[in-house]
């Protein structure tokens, strides 16, 4: 199987990027499934039910999130009624929605599932411990074709060990929430493809995505009161890895993708 996976869209002009290259990709790549990262899709904080629609409406086939999740509060009624938008899967018992999914498609069935690491980041139940979890419900060539682990997290280390903790047992593990790609793709030694993180879908004339000024405030003010971050105007590139599977579900390649923006453009044939 062949699938593309968006990191991190911040902001209405990284959304309608995102949305438009998804109907060219898709048959220009010849994609089997699209999963999209759109916890910071809304105004850079959180994403909506109308935003997770038109996403699904322009092709993408599951959507994951992170830390932001809630950020907006209308999405808690969507997300526990859909199998197709997830949250972090170590987030507390009695959380709304899901944090795994199988999706059947034309081309295979794909599994995918939502994790947040706990170093750095908003409390979470132990990370480690769902991953078990995430290999016997993401069975490959019993249960599904495809699996993918959105890792969503701010420390290289710990999600490098949740990868090599699930090298061979799905297809790829990729990073999120850092806003920064990373050059680090690869085939682990097992077959899992892995990226350390695919980068934000946004302005990279900016400081993670927000304008420079309003965020630059905060470190050089700490005891003033917080400034609003506003999500940077600026033109977004997107980022993005596709990988490739062969019959056993495990990965024969991961490439980068980016395009548009501030950052060296990175296409593929």
């Amino acid at each position: 199987m062949r699938v593309l996976f968006i990191g991190d869209i911040v902001g209405r002009k990284a959304r309608n990027l995102a949305q438009e290259k998804i109907v060219i990709l898709k048959d220009q790549l010849k994609l089997d499934a699209v999963i999209v990262n759109v916890e910071n899709a809304a105004g850079g904080f959180g994403v909506t039910p109308a935003i997770c629609d038109d996403f699904f409406l322009a092709g993408a086939d599951v959507l994951t999130t992170g830390n932001h999740v809630w950020d907006k509060r209308e999405i808690i009624s969507y997300i526990s009624e859909s199998d197709r938008l997830l949250r972090p899967l170590n987030m507390i018992k009695g959380t709304p929605g899901l944090g795994m999914t199988i999706i059947k498609l034309k081309s295979g069935t794909i599994g995918v599932a939502n994790i947040m690491t706990n170093l750095f980041m908003s409390r979470t139940d132990p990370v480690f411990e769902k991953l078990t979890d995430i290999v016997n419900y993401l069975k490959l060539n019993d249960n599904v074709n495809f699996s993918l682990v959105d890792v969503h997290g701010e420390a290289s280390s710990e999600k490098m060990a949740i990868a090599n903790a699930l090298d061979g047992e799905v297809s790829a593990v990729v990073g999120t929430h850092t806003h920064v790609p990373t050059a680090d793709h690869q085939i682990l030694e097992k077959g899992t493809a892995y990226i350390t993180d695919v980068g934000m879908s946004g302005d990279y004339n900016s400081i993670i995505g927000m304008n420079k000024e309003d965020a630059l405030n905060r470190f050089l003010n700490p005891s003033s009161k917080k400034t609003k971050l506003e999500v940077s105007p600026g033109e977004p590139t997107l980022c993005a890895v596709v990988i490739e599977t062969g019959i056993n579900g495990l990965s024969k390649s991961i490439n980068p993708l980016r395009l548009g923006g501030k950052l060296e453009q990175v296409s593929l044939k």
